[in-house]
């Protein structure tokens, strides 16, 4: 089974980094939140944009797609199948930092079958890696809606949710936030991202103590996560109470 993305994010410094299995990309904050008003896309602009830009179908687009899924049909076992290779060879292209390559892949992969995670997984980190960033939580949230116990994909969520209160200062960002470690951390509460993220959540609210706690949670299970920068702003509101970290 491949292994899930994995993200941990410190949300008050320029750091992020999406991972699926090795395949690494990262990006930098933004201040823009908004989402661009749909508008018509040729058949080109489709392929790289989410979920094919979830409009009505042309003829062409039809024409285009009923060839490719009767060559899969030809090539693979079932569409299921198909639609996890597709899903494999989207994650090695957005390794490589071809955003466009992965999406349109990513979007195959969703056209063999709308109840393969990965697709929606996929398309959040290039959501993400393109500083969409509602994007990027619109299709994170409909793969957690298919694997509501999917614990990476939860944390997953969770740091966009944060993302997102660290641009716009809303509390329903934070709110959705520890919902979703929540239930994470109910379910897996030795998943290294999800105590990183909820020291994050809790540096958030002020909340020193428990983001100190959740810090050296996180530390002991996945020293390698620990964003060093992120323990200097916490240090910077309140010694560690441990002294580890002197």
């Amino acid at each position: 089974m491949k292994e899930s993305v994995v993200i941990w994010l410190a949300l008050l410094i320029p750091v992020l980094s999406f991972a699926q299995n090795t395949h690494l990309a990262s990006a930098g904050p933004s201040t823009d939140t908004n989402v661009a008003p749909k508008k018509s896309l040729d058949l080109k602009e489709r392929r790289v944009t989410p979920l094919f830009g979830e409009v009505s179908k042309t003829s062409e687009q039809i024409d285009e797609e009923i060839k490719f899924l009767s060559e899969c049909d030809k090539s693979f076992s079932s569409r299921t199948e198909a639609s996890s290779f597709f899903a494999t060879r989207a994650w090695e292209y957005l390794q490589e930092g071809s955003l466009d390559t992965a999406c349109y892949r990513f979007n195959l992969a969703h056209l063999l079958n709308d109840k393969n995670v990965e697709a929606y997984w996929g398309l959040g980190v290039v959501s993400y890696q393109r500083e969409s960033w509602v994007d990027a939580k619109r299709m994170l949230s409909k793969g957690v809606s298919l694997q509501g116990d999917n614990v990476p994909l939860l944390v997953d969520l969770s740091t966009v949710e944060l993302k997102l209160f660290a641009i716009t200062s809303r509390k329903e960002e934070l709110d959705e936030a520890a919902e979703l470690l929540k239930h994470a951390v109910s379910i897996d509460s030795t998943y290294a991202l999800g105590q990183y993220n909820l020291a994050l959540l809790h540096y958030n609210l002020n909340e020193l103590d428990k983001s100190w706690d959740h810090l050296h949670k996180g530390r002991t299970l996945d020293f390698s996560q620990l964003n060093l920068d992120f323990v200097e702003l916490l240090k910077a509101k309140m010694p560690d109470p441990q002294g580890f970290f002197k």
